[in-house]
């Protein structure tokens, strides 16, 4: 029989399961670790990241943009720490992840050596799986027990492996289980149920789709439930692009980062079919007196964030199609005309300032520039803040899109990491990495990382000297004196140029528009700084459009003139048009 090191073992365990991409930054305590990487590097890519915590962000992403797990490493100590914030990550949004964490020899362990700490501690609560080798021997073992795990919850799986336990040679025979891993079988909805469902839809006078991530295999199905019972849909945030944006009956998602229609929709309806969606903040984002039909494939997630009606446990593409074929073609409501209405006002409204070179730039020409930019196959690395808010509103997803950005742990520094994961599994893809300048500095180190693998981004930082999602709660929820928020200018396409990447500054429409031919045009990575207005984007939690017993017409006078809201109609201005 022959011999092999266990973390070269370890190793091939992760190809049989289809790993093309392991993510880290070497340190002493993963020596072993590294010659097995080194052993098979014509079978398995590894990205030399210039910080953990981007390595970890990047097997993240590239997990969930693709649904198979990531996997990262990081050295014995202040290595293994610096992985936490994107394990975290990944735990909050659900995605499968193995985690290898080096540990020094284990004749060295607990007795207070160089970088030595308790690990497994401190990565119980982010993990499904945490354990520590023992022997040699298990190691192979482990990675594929570690796989399995971070499957079966979605969700990250720990192994940590002692310098010495890799560099043993051991018997070359273990058979991974990866040819045996099946996807689980999803429930059947009950009849019955969905009976109870569609009792609930033909009653209501104002029906209202809300989906989440969980309806991402279903978006033909949603379509087809929409247009027959005339229900408009909103979604979750990372739910966007399961249907194309374009989709008249989609209006976007809902909460502070959303359009207005889809916030409007989420609180003028009666009944809501909330499919594969876990929002947290969805008991402020409903009619807390709307009737709710809930889908979903796991019974913890049912009545967790609302009050639920119907409960159905079942996969959303089955129960949807179910729900269709038992129901009749209901009218069109005036909930649903007034929504499809102000669907429009706002897209109009939107598109309005799509030409404005007013100086700094406003968000709608920029994004509009990047919409004509990107393929069909375009994927986005999207981070925190401000531009989160414009991405939803902004960016028209279509055809085979991806885009991915930290949801419910909401990471800042998130997107450049993300689309060197994109761009590391999607070689032939347009990648962009979208950035505010808050987020874009506490990761703008893997600019090297591009450049030392010659990875074609398109990095967009949007500079506007400000931490604007935190500005804005300041001024408007806790109307307190900004505090903190507040950014140096920087010359980032300096930056770039000094760590190897092509830089342009933009300050006008024009030189966004070159910069984004250039960009095209060459195959290095690329950072456009585009200097970006200081004024908020448009809020969607305190509207002031209309006279009411919260709001006076000074209210209503200075919200139309801080953003610029002439032409745009409040929800009940549509609903008002459809029933005279």
């Amino acid at each position: 029989m022959s011999k092999i090191k266990a973390a070269t073992a370890g190793l091939k365990v992760l190809e049989a399961w289809g790993v093309k991409n392991i993510y880290g930054l070497p340190g002493g305590s993963f020596d072993s670790g590294m010659q097995a990487i080194y052993e098979r590097k014509d079978t398995l890519h590894y990205v030399q990241v210039r910080h953990e915590e981007a390595g970890a962000i990047a097997a993240s992403a590239e997990a969930k943009l693709t649904g198979k797990v990531g996997v990262t490493f990081g050295s014995a100590g202040p290595g293994a720490v610096h992985l936490l914030n994107g394990l975290y990550d990944a735990k909050h949004d659900h995605t499968p992840l193995v985690a290898i964490i080096a540990q020094v020899p284990t004749k060295r362990m607990n007795i207070d050596f160089f970088q030595a700490i308790d690990e497994e501690p401190i990565f119980d609560d982010v993990s499904v799986w945490n354990r520590t080798a023992m022997t040699a021997e298990s190691i192979p073992q482990m990675y594929d027990e570690a796989i399995r795990q971070a499957y079966k919850h979605s969700g990250v799986a720990v192994v940590t492996v002692p310098k010495d336990l890799g560099w043993t040679e051991i018997e070359d025979n273990f058979e991974p289980t990866a040819d045996l891993y099946q996807q689980p079988i999803m429930p059947e909805p009950d009849p019955k149920r969905i009976d109870e469902a569609w009792d609930l839809i033909k009653n209501a006078k104002a029906p209202l789709i809300y989906f989440g991530i969980g309806a991402k295999h279903a978006g033909k199905e949603l379509k087809a439930l929409s247009e027959k019972f005339h229900m408009p849909m909103i979604s979750s945030v990372l739910a966007k692009g399961i249907v194309e944006d374009e989709y008249e009956n989609y209006l976007g998602s809902t909460g502070r980062v959303a359009p207005k229609p889809g916030v409007e929709a989420g609180f003028a309806n009666d009944l809501v079919l909330w499919v594969g969606n876990d929002v947290p903040f969805s008991i402020f984002l409903i009619n807390p007196r709307a009737k709710v039909i809930q889908i979903d494939i796991d019974s913890e997630k049912l009545g967790k964030r609302h009050h639920v009606d119907v409960a159905i446990l079942a996969d959303a593409k089955k129960a949807l199609k179910a729900l269709a074929d038992k129901g009749t073609e209901l009218p069109e409501s005036d909930f649903y005309k007034a929504s499809l209405l102000n669907r429009k006002n706002w897209r109009d409204w939107q598109d309005s300032f799509k030409d404005d070179d007013s100086q700094p730039l406003r968000p709608e020409p920029v994004f509009n520039e990047i919409n004509k930019a990107a393929s069909d196959k375009a994927v986005f690395g999207v981070d925190v803040g401000n531009v989160n808010i414009n991405f939803m509103r902004l960016i028209n997803l279509h055809g085979d899109q991806k885009w991915t950005t930290s949801g419910q742990y909401a990471t800042m520094g998130y997107g450049m990491p993300a689309a060197i994961a994109a761009k590391s599994y999607y070689p032939d893809r347009d990648v962009f990495s979208l950035s505010g300048d808050g987020g874009f500095a506490m990761l703008c180190e893997e600019i090297l990382t591009q450049v030392k693998y010659h990875l074609h981004i398109i990095n967009i930082v949007f500079s506007n000297e400000t931490l604007g999602f935190i500005e804005a709660e300041q001024t408007d929820d806790s109307k307190q004196p900004l505090s903190g928020v507040d950014l140096i200018d920087t010359d980032w396409a300096k930056v770039g140029e000094g760590m190897g990447a092509l830089g342009f500054t933009v300050r006008t429409l024009d030189e966004l528009k070159d910069a984004l031919a250039k960009a095209k045009a060459t195959d290095k990575p690329v950072l456009i700084d585009v200097k970006l207005t200081h004024e908020m984007p448009f809020t969607t939690e305190h509207m002031a459009l209309e006279t009411n017993k919260w709001t006076s017409q000074a209210d209503v006078d200075a919200f139309v003139k801080k953003y610029q809201t002439e032409g745009l109609h409040p929800y009940g201005y549509f609903l008002d048009q459809v029933t005279k």
